[in-house]
């Protein structure tokens, strides 16, 4: 698959930003392209940006950072949809680094063959072949 720069980026916090960028990238292989610490305290991520490994992109942060608005929505409350070509080998991956299974892999009456985890702080991850509709 092509890698191109996100159109969308899905944003999200946490109340611990670092053990959730270290989940992201050991259970669905998200990479770091850029982390920005709190100058006051290296425990507080500002801004980060994560890479896909087939692509897209999403951004995160330290939850209710002061001066923040965005900072201070609810932590656990998201649910992401993200095309995988390799469903199977990403379950096992995201079983193996401690991803608590909300929906086991199958497949769909709709063609799509797709699984969703919960990470460590409650947000849900679905991965699958549905590539959505064209048209």
């Amino acid at each position: 698959m092509t890698t191109t720069a996100p159109h969308i980026w899905p944003t999200f916090v946490y109340t611990d930003a670092r053990a959730a960028i270290d989940f992201l990238e050991r259970a669905f292989g998200f990479t770091c392209t850029l982390v920005v610490p709190n100058e006051n305290d290296e425990s507080v991520i500002e801004h980060c940006q994560m890479s896909g490994p087939e692509g897209g992109g999403i951004m995160l942060g330290t939850a209710n950072r002061p001066g923040n608005k965005f900072s201070q929505r609810p932590t656990g409350a998201s649910s992401t949809y993200v095309v995988t070509s390799e469903p199977d080998a990403l379950f096992d991956r995201a079983v193996a680094a401690g991803g608590a299974v909300f929906h086991q892999l199958e497949d769909q009456d709709y063609g799509s063959r797709d699984f969703s985890i919960k990470d460590p702080e409650g947000n849900i991850w679905s991965f699958g072949t549905y590539t959505g509709e064209v048209g």
